[in-house]
Protein backbone atom coordinates (compact mmCIF):
# COMPACT_ATOMS: atom_id res chain seq x y z
CA UNK A 1 0.00 0.00 0.00
CA UNK A 2 1.33 3.45 -0.93
CA UNK A 3 1.91 5.34 2.30
CA UNK A 4 4.18 8.03 3.71
CA UNK A 5 6.47 10.40 1.86
CA UNK A 6 7.98 9.09 -1.36
CA UNK A 7 11.69 9.51 -1.94
CA UNK A 8 12.45 12.75 -3.81
CA UNK A 9 15.41 13.36 -6.13
CA UNK A 10 18.20 15.89 -6.26
CA UNK A 11 19.44 17.94 -9.19
CA UNK A 12 22.94 16.97 -10.31
CA UNK A 13 25.30 18.82 -12.63
CA UNK A 14 27.19 16.63 -15.13
CA UNK A 15 29.26 18.33 -17.81
CA UNK A 16 27.02 20.84 -19.58
CA UNK A 17 23.75 19.31 -18.42
CA UNK A 18 21.74 19.04 -15.23
CA UNK A 19 19.57 16.07 -14.37
CA UNK A 20 17.43 14.69 -11.57
CA UNK A 21 19.12 11.71 -9.94
CA UNK A 22 17.50 8.98 -7.82
CA UNK A 23 19.36 8.38 -4.57
CA UNK A 24 20.00 4.72 -5.38
CA UNK A 25 22.01 5.54 -8.52
CA UNK A 26 25.06 6.89 -6.72
CA UNK A 27 24.79 4.19 -4.09
CA UNK A 28 25.17 1.47 -6.74
CA UNK A 29 27.80 3.09 -8.99
CA UNK A 30 25.66 3.69 -12.04
CA UNK A 31 24.42 6.75 -13.89
CA UNK A 32 20.67 7.16 -13.96
CA UNK A 33 18.19 9.99 -13.99
CA UNK A 34 16.05 12.43 -15.90
CA UNK A 35 17.37 15.23 -18.07
CA UNK A 36 15.88 18.73 -18.07
CA UNK A 37 15.34 20.97 -21.08
CA UNK A 38 18.48 23.00 -20.32
CA UNK A 39 22.04 22.75 -21.60
CA UNK A 40 21.55 22.25 -25.34
CA UNK A 41 21.69 24.18 -28.59
CA UNK A 42 18.13 24.01 -29.94
CA UNK A 43 16.20 27.22 -30.50
CA UNK A 44 12.62 27.95 -29.39
CA UNK A 45 10.26 26.20 -29.07
CA UNK A 46 12.74 23.33 -28.69
CA UNK A 47 15.14 25.20 -26.43
CA UNK A 48 17.40 23.85 -25.61
CA UNK A 49 18.32 20.20 -24.82
CA UNK A 50 15.80 18.54 -27.13
CA UNK A 51 16.87 14.90 -27.49
CA UNK A 52 14.20 13.61 -29.91
CA UNK A 53 14.43 13.24 -33.67
CA UNK A 54 10.65 12.96 -34.08
CA UNK A 55 10.13 16.71 -33.71
CA UNK A 56 10.42 19.57 -36.20
CA UNK A 57 13.67 20.65 -34.59
CA UNK A 58 16.67 20.72 -36.95
CA UNK A 59 18.32 17.29 -36.99
CA UNK A 60 21.80 18.76 -36.47
CA UNK A 61 20.55 20.40 -33.26
CA UNK A 62 19.22 17.09 -31.93
CA UNK A 63 22.46 15.35 -32.91
CA UNK A 64 24.41 18.04 -31.07
CA UNK A 65 22.23 17.69 -27.99
CA UNK A 66 22.53 13.90 -27.92
CA UNK A 67 26.30 14.29 -28.27
CA UNK A 68 26.31 16.72 -25.33
CA UNK A 69 24.41 14.20 -23.22
CA UNK A 70 26.71 11.35 -24.21
CA UNK A 71 29.91 13.34 -23.61
CA UNK A 72 28.71 14.36 -20.15
CA UNK A 73 29.02 10.68 -19.21
CA UNK A 74 32.21 10.00 -21.23
CA UNK A 75 30.31 8.20 -23.99
CA UNK A 76 30.15 8.43 -27.76
CA UNK A 77 26.76 9.00 -29.39
CA UNK A 78 26.78 5.47 -30.82
CA UNK A 79 26.54 4.23 -27.20
CA UNK A 80 23.15 5.92 -26.71
CA UNK A 81 20.18 3.61 -27.32
CA UNK A 82 16.68 4.96 -27.92
CA UNK A 83 13.83 3.43 -29.91
CA UNK A 84 10.76 4.46 -31.91
CA UNK A 85 8.18 4.90 -29.15
CA UNK A 86 4.62 4.19 -30.30
CA UNK A 87 2.55 4.07 -27.07
CA UNK A 88 2.48 0.30 -27.31
CA UNK A 89 3.47 -2.52 -24.98
CA UNK A 90 6.46 -4.07 -26.75
CA UNK A 91 9.74 -4.45 -24.81
CA UNK A 92 13.19 -4.46 -26.42
CA UNK A 93 15.69 -6.79 -24.72
CA UNK A 94 19.40 -6.13 -25.29
CA UNK A 95 21.37 -8.97 -23.69
CA UNK A 96 24.51 -9.07 -25.82
CA UNK A 97 27.09 -6.49 -26.93
CA UNK A 98 26.17 -4.12 -29.79
CA UNK A 99 28.84 -1.72 -31.03
CA UNK A 100 26.53 0.60 -32.98
CA UNK A 101 23.10 1.15 -31.45
CA UNK A 102 21.77 3.55 -34.11
CA UNK A 103 19.79 0.80 -35.86
CA UNK A 104 17.55 0.52 -32.81
CA UNK A 105 16.10 3.99 -33.58
CA UNK A 106 13.59 2.40 -35.95
CA UNK A 107 12.54 -0.43 -33.62
CA UNK A 108 9.00 0.13 -32.32
CA UNK A 109 9.06 -0.31 -28.56
CA UNK A 110 8.14 1.50 -25.36
CA UNK A 111 10.49 -0.19 -22.91
CA UNK A 112 14.13 -1.28 -23.06
CA UNK A 113 15.69 -3.94 -20.83
CA UNK A 114 19.41 -4.69 -20.68
CA UNK A 115 22.30 -6.04 -18.64
CA UNK A 116 24.97 -4.62 -20.93
CA UNK A 117 27.49 -2.17 -19.45
CA UNK A 118 28.75 0.82 -21.39
CA UNK A 119 25.50 1.71 -23.15
CA UNK A 120 22.97 4.34 -22.13
CA UNK A 121 19.36 3.31 -22.63
CA UNK A 122 16.72 6.02 -22.63
CA UNK A 123 13.08 6.90 -23.22
CA UNK A 124 11.95 10.30 -24.49
CA UNK A 125 9.05 12.18 -22.91
CA UNK A 126 7.22 15.49 -22.69
CA UNK A 127 4.31 14.77 -20.26
CA UNK A 128 4.32 10.95 -20.35
CA UNK A 129 6.18 9.38 -17.44
CA UNK A 130 9.68 7.92 -17.78
CA UNK A 131 10.25 5.10 -15.30
CA UNK A 132 13.60 3.48 -14.46
CA UNK A 133 14.11 0.03 -12.95
CA UNK A 134 17.36 -1.40 -11.61
CA UNK A 135 18.29 -4.78 -10.18
CA UNK A 136 21.41 -4.36 -8.01
CA UNK A 137 21.85 -8.14 -7.67
CA UNK A 138 21.77 -9.07 -11.37
CA UNK A 139 23.03 -5.66 -12.62
CA UNK A 140 20.10 -5.46 -15.03
CA UNK A 141 18.03 -2.39 -15.79
CA UNK A 142 15.05 -1.06 -17.71
CA UNK A 143 13.63 2.22 -18.96
CA UNK A 144 9.90 2.51 -19.62
CA UNK A 145 7.79 5.09 -21.47
CA UNK A 146 4.41 5.35 -19.71
CA UNK A 147 1.65 7.39 -21.31
CA UNK A 148 -1.99 6.63 -20.66
CA UNK A 149 -1.99 3.78 -23.18
CA UNK A 150 1.08 2.19 -21.64
CA UNK A 151 -0.34 2.64 -18.16
CA UNK A 152 -3.70 1.15 -19.15
CA UNK A 153 -2.00 -1.85 -20.77
CA UNK A 154 0.08 -2.55 -17.66
CA UNK A 155 3.44 -1.97 -19.36
CA UNK A 156 5.30 -1.46 -16.08
CA UNK A 157 4.15 -4.80 -14.70
CA UNK A 158 5.09 -6.47 -18.00
CA UNK A 159 8.57 -4.93 -17.84
CA UNK A 160 9.12 -6.20 -14.30
CA UNK A 161 8.02 -9.66 -15.50
CA UNK A 162 10.52 -9.37 -18.37
CA UNK A 163 13.35 -8.63 -15.93
CA UNK A 164 12.28 -11.69 -13.95
CA UNK A 165 12.14 -14.05 -16.92
CA UNK A 166 15.25 -12.85 -18.77
CA UNK A 167 17.63 -11.98 -15.92
CA UNK A 168 16.17 -13.72 -12.88
CA UNK A 169 15.31 -10.48 -11.09
CA UNK A 170 13.28 -10.55 -7.90
CA UNK A 171 10.68 -7.74 -7.80
CA UNK A 172 11.13 -7.06 -4.09
CA UNK A 173 14.82 -6.28 -4.72
CA UNK A 174 14.23 -3.91 -7.64
CA UNK A 175 14.86 -0.19 -7.31
CA UNK A 176 12.68 2.24 -9.27
CA UNK A 177 12.45 5.90 -10.17
CA UNK A 178 9.36 7.63 -11.56
CA UNK A 179 10.43 10.70 -13.50
CA UNK A 180 8.76 14.01 -14.35
CA UNK A 181 5.36 13.89 -16.04
CA UNK A 182 2.10 15.75 -16.23
CA UNK A 183 0.24 15.99 -12.91
CA UNK A 184 -3.42 15.19 -12.49
CA UNK A 185 -4.46 18.82 -12.10
CA UNK A 186 -3.21 19.50 -15.64
CA UNK A 187 -4.38 16.29 -17.31
CA UNK A 188 -8.02 15.82 -18.30
CA UNK A 189 -9.12 12.70 -20.18
CA UNK A 190 -12.32 11.30 -21.68
CA UNK A 191 -14.39 8.12 -21.66
CA UNK A 192 -12.21 6.00 -24.02
CA UNK A 193 -9.29 6.47 -21.60
CA UNK A 194 -11.51 5.45 -18.67
CA UNK A 195 -12.66 2.37 -20.58
CA UNK A 196 -9.07 1.37 -21.41
CA UNK A 197 -8.03 1.46 -17.75
CA UNK A 198 -11.10 -0.40 -16.58
CA UNK A 199 -10.39 -3.14 -19.13
CA UNK A 200 -6.64 -3.12 -18.42
CA UNK A 201 -4.49 -2.24 -15.43
CA UNK A 202 -7.42 -0.97 -13.37
CA UNK A 203 -7.39 1.14 -10.18
CA UNK A 204 -9.59 3.72 -11.94
CA UNK A 205 -11.34 4.99 -8.77
CA UNK A 206 -7.92 5.55 -7.16
CA UNK A 207 -6.26 7.37 -10.06
CA UNK A 208 -9.10 9.46 -11.52
CA UNK A 209 -11.38 12.25 -10.32
CA UNK A 210 -14.55 12.99 -12.27
CA UNK A 211 -14.95 16.66 -13.19
CA UNK A 212 -18.14 16.40 -15.22
CA UNK A 213 -19.93 13.85 -17.39
CA UNK A 214 -17.30 11.83 -19.34
CA UNK A 215 -14.42 14.03 -18.14
CA UNK A 216 -11.81 13.04 -15.53
CA UNK A 217 -8.53 14.26 -14.09
CA UNK A 218 -6.07 11.36 -14.46
CA UNK A 219 -3.18 10.81 -12.05
CA UNK A 220 -0.65 8.89 -14.18
CA UNK A 221 2.00 9.12 -11.49
CA UNK A 222 -0.23 7.27 -9.03
CA UNK A 223 -1.02 4.70 -11.72
CA UNK A 224 2.72 4.08 -12.12
CA UNK A 225 3.19 3.69 -8.37
CA UNK A 226 0.25 1.30 -8.04
CA UNK A 227 1.51 -0.81 -10.93
CA UNK A 228 4.96 -1.06 -9.39
CA UNK A 229 3.35 -2.13 -6.15
CA UNK A 230 1.20 -4.68 -8.00
CA UNK A 231 4.36 -6.03 -9.62
CA UNK A 232 5.87 -6.74 -6.21
CA UNK A 233 8.19 -3.76 -5.65
CA UNK A 234 8.75 -2.35 -2.19
CA UNK A 235 7.49 1.25 -2.24
CA UNK A 236 10.42 2.21 0.00
CA UNK A 237 12.63 1.50 -3.03
CA UNK A 238 10.85 3.96 -5.33
CA UNK A 239 12.10 7.50 -5.91
CA UNK A 240 9.76 10.10 -7.46
CA UNK A 241 10.18 13.45 -9.20
CA UNK A 242 7.62 15.76 -7.66
CA UNK A 243 7.55 18.53 -10.29
CA UNK A 244 4.87 18.59 -13.01
CA UNK A 245 6.15 18.97 -16.57
CA UNK A 246 3.21 21.18 -17.55
CA UNK A 247 3.72 23.59 -14.63
CA UNK A 248 7.52 23.93 -14.78
CA UNK A 249 8.32 25.53 -18.13
CA UNK A 250 11.81 26.45 -16.92
CA UNK A 251 12.75 22.79 -16.42
CA UNK A 252 10.70 20.58 -18.73
CA UNK A 253 9.18 20.22 -22.15
CA UNK A 254 5.40 19.67 -22.10
CA UNK A 255 3.44 18.47 -25.11
CA UNK A 256 0.07 19.55 -23.71
CA UNK A 257 1.21 22.95 -22.45
CA UNK A 258 3.03 23.80 -25.69
CA UNK A 259 0.34 22.34 -27.98
CA UNK A 260 2.73 19.82 -29.52
CA UNK A 261 5.44 22.29 -30.50
CA UNK A 262 8.08 21.22 -28.02
CA UNK A 263 11.11 19.01 -27.43
CA UNK A 264 11.65 15.89 -25.36
CA UNK A 265 13.65 15.17 -22.20
CA UNK A 266 15.02 11.72 -21.41
CA UNK A 267 14.89 9.17 -18.63
CA UNK A 268 18.16 7.18 -18.86
CA UNK A 269 20.31 4.50 -17.26
CA UNK A 270 23.99 3.71 -17.88
CA UNK A 271 25.32 0.54 -16.23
Amino acid sequence: MITGVLNAMKMVRQGKISYLQPAWAAQHQLQAGFSTRNGGVSRPPYNSLNLAYNTEDARHNVEGNRSTLARAFDLQTHQLLTVNQVHGSDILVVDEPNYDLSHFLTIESDAIVTNQPGIMIGVLVADCYPVLLFDPQQRATAVVHVGWRGAASGLLKKTVACLQSVFGSRPEQLLAAVGPGIAAHSYTVDRPVRDAFQAGSGHWPRIAKELELHSWQLDLQKSCLLQLEDAGLDTANVDVVEECTCCHRELFFSYRRDKGQTGRQMGFVLL
